[in-house]
């Protein structure tokens, strides 16, 4: 009810009219508080979908594509190869496109665009004063040279030919090297962000073929676009130009950790009689795009074999009675966390794959044949026929609380060959008493070393290579356990991380979680670990007449740790933890 006259407004006191004044403008001001609030936080990062030129000099003109870049440059910037153009180098600024000047440095590097505190995607370009020009004629010099790569491009495990000479009549230590890149700070000094390399690996059959003329190698996971080396005895090759095309996705390598690790095995003889020998298979850190730059420190004895499908095989002859033995070793290794973010609809499934072939074959220790894995695994996939999904489909159904209940670790056991009746198999050192993936199956009673065999058993019977993993989880205060996760493999991107344990929250007292870790350990991986096999590795005897031992759920997933040859009647072994001896977070 109006108690005014229309035409007859009240009059209210000067002062009230300002308080109301005032009211009103208040509430405006929050209001537009609260719109500028709402869309700071609906602000999405920039985007970086291409660059050109990718390879270019200084003082070119790079062009970058993408999105969310501002309608204006203000205080955004970008960075190339980790230096930042001068003002007066930027030519053009808008809401999906850069153009600047290509300042002066000396390396190649990845392109950032940094717009309100966020930081971009990297793309990668490769200063042409630095790449090499084809070789001309047979060259001289001992070095290895390059003078063709067919073809220039190619996807992750595409297989591709080097043409050159003084490659070696055979592999021996040398090795064909890509581009690699990690995420780092914009603080970080130009020199720690420029590309780093990863060589191509035996787990991914990279080597088809090696001569003296002619490499024909396969593009390595963690690849990037940018220089490819080949690497001998006698030197580098000047580098050549390749580029990684067709990922169906994204993946970051950040979080580098250096950790320095010691670990150690004691020899006690009890009883021995005449000539013996004992041989030693010790694991060694393994390579992979994710822990890199693995340094031996030191040791306290030369092994019998360097490296023999990344064990040092020590040879101890004619050990006598009460004599005790030891070895030590010393490693320095870089481990990165890996995030992966994949289109699954872009994912694509080869034919005649030999990764596709080998990992997908069943073993001791993933039994994918078995009818009861082979069911479980149809019903997971249904009709899907996309590597991926079935393979999150596995990974959501195992760290299920409703399926399994999970304990955090199982205990581990050494057993002489024949009490298991499997020692020397290939795939595998799996028996009655390891309580493996089927037992697991049956109880739905998960550790992480059964999540990680029931996982690959389940994907592999679907149709998707993996390979179980094994080494240790490393705690802020250094403490180490035994720990197993698993990778799959996808065409035309590399392998992808699955920790099923982690995304169970099965994780030992003292050791960090994350609150969003059953999706962030599907794809993804911390670097708090570090890893001794990759795949099960089927080591042979000497000796045939040799007494092997086998080593359950260790630190790393070999057939073959002991041999005794010769009359070494009695004797004791104790195989140390790993100790963390030194820890660098970047």
């Amino acid at each position: 009810m109006n108690l005014f006259h229309p035409e007859t407004p009240p009059k209210i006191p000067k002062a009230g009219r300002r308080t109301g004044r005032t009211r009103r403008a208040a509430f405006l001001l929050v209001l537009a508080l609260g719109s500028l609030f709402s869309a700071a936080c609906k602000k999405k990062s920039p985007l970086v979908q291409s660059i050109n030129p990718k390879i270019g000099m200084m003082g070119d003109v790079l062009t970058k594509q993408g999105e969310n870049f501002g309608r204006e440059r203000d205080e955004s910037y970008v960075t190339i190869a980790g230096i930042s153009p001068t003002n007066s180098s930027y030519l053009d600024w808008r809401e999906n496109s850069i153009s600047v000047k290509i300042p002066e440095f000396g390396e190649s590097g990845l392109v950032y665009v940094h717009v309100g505190g966020r930081k971009s995607n990297g793309a990668l370009f490769s200063n042409r004063a630095t790449l090499p020009r084809p070789v001309q004629g047979t060259g001289l010099g001992l070095g290895p040279r390059i003078s063709s790569v067919t073809p220039q491009a190619g996807s992750v495990g595409s297989l591709i030919t080097i043409i050159g000479n003084n490659f070696g009549s055979s592999r021996e230590r040398s090795g064909v090297f890509f581009s690699w890149n990690a995420e780092s700070l914009p603080s970080a000094p130009a020199d720690a962000q420029a590309p780093g390399f990863t060589e191509v690996f035996e787990t991914e059959f990279g080597y088809d073929f090696w001569s003296e003329r002619e490499i024909r190698v396969r593009v390595p996971d963690g690849a990037a676009g940018g220089n490819l080396e080949v690497r001998t005895a006698r030197g580098s090759s000047r580098p050549f130009f390749f580029e990684v095309t067709g990922k169906p996705g994204t993946k970051i390598f950040r979080d580098k950790r250096s950790y320095t690790i010691t670990y150690s095995v004691n020899i006690k003889v009890n009883e021995a009689d005449g000539q013996n020998t004992l041989y030693l298979w010790v694991p060694q850190p393994v390579s992979s795009a994710s822990q890199r730059n693995i340094e031996l420190l030191s040791r306290s004895r030369e092994p019998f074999v360097e490296n023999y499908r990344g064990t040092a095989i020590f040879q101890l002859n004619n050990l006598s009675a009460r004599n005790d033995a030891e070895i030590n070793l010393s490693y320095q290794v870089e481990v990165f966390a890996v995030e992966t973010n994949l289109r699954p609809q872009a994912v694509r499934q080869e034919e005649d794959s030999p990764i596709g072939s080998v990992y997908t074959q069943a073993g001791p220790l993933i039994p994918s044949e078995d009818p009861r894995i082979k069911d479980q695994a149809a019903a997971l996939a249904s009709r899907e026929r996309n590597p991926y999904i079935k393979a999150q489909r596995i990974y959501e159904w195992l760290i299920d609380e409703r399926n399994f209940q999970f304990f955090p670790r199982g205990d581990a056991a050494a057993l002489p060959a024949g009490q298991n009746g499997n020692a020397g198999a290939p795939d595998g050192n799996a028996g009655g008493r390891d309580g493996g993936a089927l037992e697991a199956l049956e109880t739905k009673r998960l550790d992480p070393y059964t999540a990680a065999l029931l996982y690959c058993a389940l994907a592999r019977a679907a149709g998707v290579p993996s390979i179980p993993v094994s080494g240790i989880l490393i705690s802020r205060n250094r403490q180490t356990t035994r720990h197993y996760w698993a990778e799959f493999w996808i065409d035309g991107f590399g392998w992808i991380p699955v920790d099923p344990a982690m995304g169970a929250g099965a994780v030992p007292d003292n050791f960090s979680t994350r609150s969003d870790r059953a999706s962030f350990y599907f794809g993804s991986l911390d670097s708090q670990r570090i890893a001794f096999s990759r795949g099960v590795t089927n080591l042979s005897r000497m000796d045939p007449r040799g007494q092997a031992v086998t080593h359950i759920r260790s630190y790393a997933l070999q057939n073959l740790w002991e041999e005794v040859v010769g009359g070494l009647e009695s004797y004791s072994s104790l195989w140390g933890d790993i100790t963390v001896t030194g820890m660098y977070v970047q």
